[in-house]
């Protein structure tokens, strides 16, 4: 999850308001009642069939159907008995699958949608689904450059053949209370969605450790690249040749047929599946997880080629099915789902797992939704947020219940700085997803935040975080938030959870040590500015920065306490620290024109490193140290020679020294200076 709105709090900045203010003065019966109570039966049946639906949907409980009927189970694990979906489907009220997917007798097909659309949105509507076919055509057509593509002919027998005579099964899970993305009325109620083989493995651990052995060779040991807000190992099998041709023998095989046969509702056989965005990942305890996604393909495949022993943690997790249910998968096995659920990889801790991830495409149906979405997307990102807008609405014009729309046209809206539309949306995202959205529950704290409805924001953080406790973005607004009302304690732990999640995240360990600052801990303080420092380069002349305020609060202690050499070594590392600053808020101020905190930061520093020169001054002037101290007051002069108060210092320290022609130059300067600012002579 991308943080559009970072709220980096204006760090130590009681120390820094505190010197800008002073900065001039200090530097269930008879038989009508039986014919009453089959009545009664019949509604309370009903009543029953549609609350098992609805509880399905949610994940909330398991349903037994071995016996033709269902049992409410308070296991906390939200698993499915592998369930025939005709059956289901006759014993749910239509009205539910109205509002869940699935009730296609009331709904135009996809093409009466689009032309309805075209009427209604008219030439540029038109143009952009003309787009989506010919980008999808293409697609499909370099899939089967790369990778199998079946005959027409093996729709007939080899759809039928997948198991090759062995004993595989496949147990389903729900999907959530939303169904895919695209060609969602083509899926019928339940949405036992997520499909994942079990008992006998597709292909051997043998099988698998030769594939990875090969792959190895070909170097996807080696490479890394980034996935949100976490890096991982692998490559895509276009690089990868050898193991690519494995692959493409498997789906020929196996994979293809097992997923006509697994989701009949949108695949009319193997030879229409294609095959993109195929690839081989590695996790380990420096490549952990992934980030809450949703797959950029109508279906999607999880292959694990690693055995669990080799192990510890890992799996698929499902925001839907709550933060500590994971779906664990060992080698040879494989999970088959429709791309648009929301889910990631869980954290490796020790060991490596490797798994090979496919996204596919339908060569006779075009994702009009996931195109369009995508599409408005990059124009998002050009700064086209008119036409960015435009193609979200026409991905909810043909989906309403979309999801990921609505939240990146939230985005959009929060851009413009119109919260209330974009809170709007996504709450509706949530009723949708009954709350279980991690990423939409965060966007709302934002907005909720911006809107200066701090406990509210907070509410929705802690609610996000009780999906998603692996979001370090999330704790560290948290800890943001709950600064600000004044809960350090809280702020604290948010920021240590965020800095355990990703040891790099400079902005958490710099809010860290300005908690501990604040507190009175400067040592403490310390390590977490130079943690910081050494993290994150976008936060380094902050991290400085307050590096330096701790040195200047420990000059002001040494000169209060006499020890004038203290001042002298602390006034001169303070100024060392600002010194190195300086280059690089320059650099990163046209880079980050809209961060305040950089901002905020950069419009103090002259004031700051003054009144650090004027200390520093002091020090050397209390050890009679004239030389340097004459050294540091030229420093200041030529750092600052239209600051008044350069001149000033300038003319202290030769009033000290005696050299009165040399102050008497920089007295006159001075009060040249402050006349031009508005100010009366001294």
């Amino acid at each position: 999850m991308s943080n559009p709105y970072p709220y980096c709090r204006p760090l130590l900045a009681a120390a820094l308001v505190a010197f800008l203010s002073t900065s001039h003065t200090a530097a269930g019966a008879d038989a009508p009642g039986r014919e009453a109570s089959d009545e009664g039966d019949r509604g309370s049946s009903l009543h029953a069939a549609a609350a098992r639906c609805d509880l399905w949907s949610r994940g909330g409980y398991d349903l037994d159907a071995a016996d033709g009927g269902a049992s409410l189970s308070t296991s906390p694990f939200r698993r499915i008995a592998p369930v025939r979906k005709g059956r289901r489907v006759s014993e749910c009220l239509g009205s539910q699958l109205r509002v869940r997917g699935g009730d296609d007798t009331a709904t135009a097909s996809i093409d009466e949608r689009i032309g309805e659309l075209t009427e209604r949105y008219g030439p540029r509507f038109a143009e952009a689904i003309r787009k989506n076919e010919e980008e999808h055509a293409a697609d499909c057509r370099l899939s089967c450059e790369s990778f199998y593509c079946a005959p027409a002919s093996a729709n007939k027998a080899a759809a039928k053949d997948w198991r090759g005579g062995k004993s595989t099964g496949v147990k389903s899970y729900s999907f959530g209370g939303l169904p895919p993305e695209d060609f969602a009325d083509d899926f019928g109620f339940p949405l036992d969605l997520i499909k994942v083989t079990q008992d006998e493995p597709l292909f051997s651990a043998e099988e698998s450790a030769t594939v990875l052995r090969n792959a190895i060779a070909e170097g996807v040991d080696a490479n890394e690249y980034t996935s949100g807000k976490y890096k991982l190992g692998g490559d895509w099998l276009t690089n990868l040749p050898e193991t690519r041709k494995w692959f493409n023998s498997r789906l020929e095989t196996t994979l293809f047929p097992l997923l006509a046969d697994l989701f009949p509702e949108v695949v009319s056989g193997p030879s229409v599946l294609r095959a993109h965005s195929v690839s081989l990942l590695k996790y380990n305890s420096t490549h952990p997880r992934t980030d809450v996604h949703i797959d950029n393909g109508i279906l999607a495949m999880t292959l694990a080629m690693t055995p669990s022993s080799e192990y510890a943690g890992g799996g698929t997790f499902y925001e839907h099915f709550g933060r500590d249910d994971v779906l664990p998968m060992d080698v040879g096995h494989g999970t088959f789902r429709p791309g648009s659920v929301r889910h990631g990889g869980h954290r490796v801790t020790d060991g490596t797992r490797f798994i090979l991830g496919a996204f596919l495409l339908i060569e006779d149906r075009v994702e009009h939704v996931r195109r369009l979405k995508n599409r408005g997307s990059d124009l998002r990102n050009k700064n086209d947020l008119d036409g960015a807008a435009e193609h979200f609405e026409w991905a909810l014009a043909i989906n309403p219940r979309c999801a990921t729309c609505l939240k990146d046209w939230a985005e959009i809206l929060m851009t413009r700085k119109d919260f209330e539309g974009a809170e709007a949306k996504i709450r509706r995202v949530l009723e949708l997803l009954d709350d279980r959205d991690s990423d939409a529950l965060f966007t709302l704290g934002v907005i909720l935040s911006e809107q200066g409805r701090d406990d509210e924001s907070i509410a929705s953080y802690r609610k996000s975080l009780s999906l998603n406790a692996e979001d370090s973005e999330l704790c560290f607004n948290l800890g943001v938030k709950l600064a600000a009302s004044g809960d350090s304690k809280g702020e604290r732990e948010m920021y240590a959870k965020a800095t355990q999640i990703n040891p790099k995240m400079g902005k958490a360990w710099l809010n860290l040590g300005i908690s501990l600052a604040e507190s009175g801990k400067l040592d403490d303080a310390e390590v977490m500015f130079i943690k910081a420092a050494d993290c994150e380069p976008e936060v380094k002349p902050q991290a400085l920065t307050n590096l330096a305020l701790l040195e200047k609060e420990r000059v002001q202690r040494a000169l209060a306490g006499g020890d004038a050499a203290a001042a002298k070594t602390h006034g001169l590392q303070a100024g060392r620290y600002l010194d190195e600053a300086k280059p690089l808020f320059d650099a990163l101020i046209p880079l980050f024109p809209n961060d305040e905190g950089l901002r905020h930061y950069a419009s103090g520093f002259d004031q700051l490193r003054i009144f650090v020169f004027r200390l520093a001054g002091a020090a050397l002037m209390k050890l009679g140290e004239f030389a340097d101290c004459e050294a540091e007051m030229t420093k200041l002069v030529d750092m600052f020679p239209d600051a008044w108060e350069s001149h000033a210092m300038m003319w202290t320290m030769h009033m000290n020294t005696g050299n009165a022609d040399g102050a008497e130059v920089c007295r006159a300067r001075m009060n040249e200076l402050r006349a031009g600012a508005g100010l009366p002579p001294a």
